[in-house]
């Protein structure tokens, strides 16, 4: 079994050398680990370049231009670049738990012939806040699952949850499909996920497949990434249209409070005003169309995809 990882890189940092030392440290041996770097420059200035093919013997290193970076596309170049029969994409700040994480992620695709994928458990970071670290838990559970079209009327939009911050794709599934769609703000993993579901097949969730991964969101990044989503949905009506995520954000957000009354109630105000964020910030991005240009790239985290 060949198993390459795909990994989309911006200015990496010293935690990017860590998941790569990671990665050449797992029980089931990575073939190779193929690098999709924004910008030639930024890498020169942020790694150690001049020995770096020598810490890194199984890295392929490809370059492109911030212009040529898309969600999708990017992916999907990476993926041309592989001939492996799974290969893993990963965000370069994603940190394998342990040395199991790859095993762990193929064992999850192969353990049915019908599932495409398999995305791995994201564990908070120390420095994690409350709110962040119970996040992580609701959409990250203990318990694996795979989900199937079966699931759509219990689990709604939750039946397509999948995290290219690590998530294994079985290869001849992903051709068959016509892969990632080439051209997205962001969110291709679900997308993905959606339309394997609608396929036919199944998306496993592997809870022994564990990432380090968290993100210390402000009420503005808040807003500015859920108009991402937002937009993502209007986008692709034929995916999302029949499975508004509205009632799983209730869901998260009242099981939140309760957490919050009984261990951290000084955080309620904090949670109700990036819970406000967030809703405002997918309810524009939905109508985006009818917005002025100018505002929707004011409004948008992925500016570049405005171009």
């Amino acid at each position: 079994m060949v198993v390459d990882v795909i990994i989309p890189t911006l200015r990496p940092d010293a935690r990017f050398e860590k998941l790569l030392n990671m990665l050449e440290r797992q029980t089931m041996q990575v073939n190779r680990i193929i690098v999709m770097n924004t910008e030639k420059e930024e890498w020169e200035r942020c790694m150690d370049a001049g020995n770096f093919s020598v810490r890194h013997p199984r890295v392929l290193l490809c370059h492109l231009t911030r212009k040529e970076f898309d969600h999708g596309a990017t992916r999907n170049a990476g993926v041309r670049k592989s001939e492996a029969d799974i290969f893993v994409c990963m965000t370069q700040d994603a940190l394998p738990a342990d040395e199991y994480l790859i095993e762990n992620l193929v064992r999850a695709v192969l353990s049915r012939e019908d599932v495409a994928a398999a995305y791995a458990r994201q564990l908070a970071e120390a420095d994690c806040n409350a709110m962040e670290r119970y996040t992580r838990q609701f959409n990250y559970p203990e318990q694996s699952k795979i989900k199937g079209k079966e699931d759509i009327p219990v689990l709604g939009i939750k039946t397509f949850f999948c995290s290219n911050v690590c998530a294994a794709y079985r290869r001849e599934v992903f051709e068959k499909l016509g892969g990632f769609v080439p051209r997205t703000i962001f969110n291709e993993d679900m997308i993905y996920a959606a339309k394997a579901v609608r396929a036919g097949w199944k998306i496993a969730y592997e809870a022994d497949a564990r990432v380090i991964h968290s993100h210390n969101y402000t009420a503005k990044q808040q807003f500015l990434r859920n108009f991402d989503l937002g937009v993502s949905h209007a986008q692709y009506p034929e995916i999302f249209a029949d499975v508004p995520p509205e009632g799983e954000g209730m869901k998260l957000v009242k099981k939140t409070a309760v957490f919050l009354v009984k261990n951290h109630p000084v955080l309620l105000p904090k949670l109700f005003v990036q819970s406000g964020a967030k809703f405002i910030g997918y309810r524009m991005g939905k109508n985006y169309e009818k917005l002025p240009v100018w505002l929707v790239k004011k409004c948008s985290m992925q500016k570049g995809y405005w171009q």
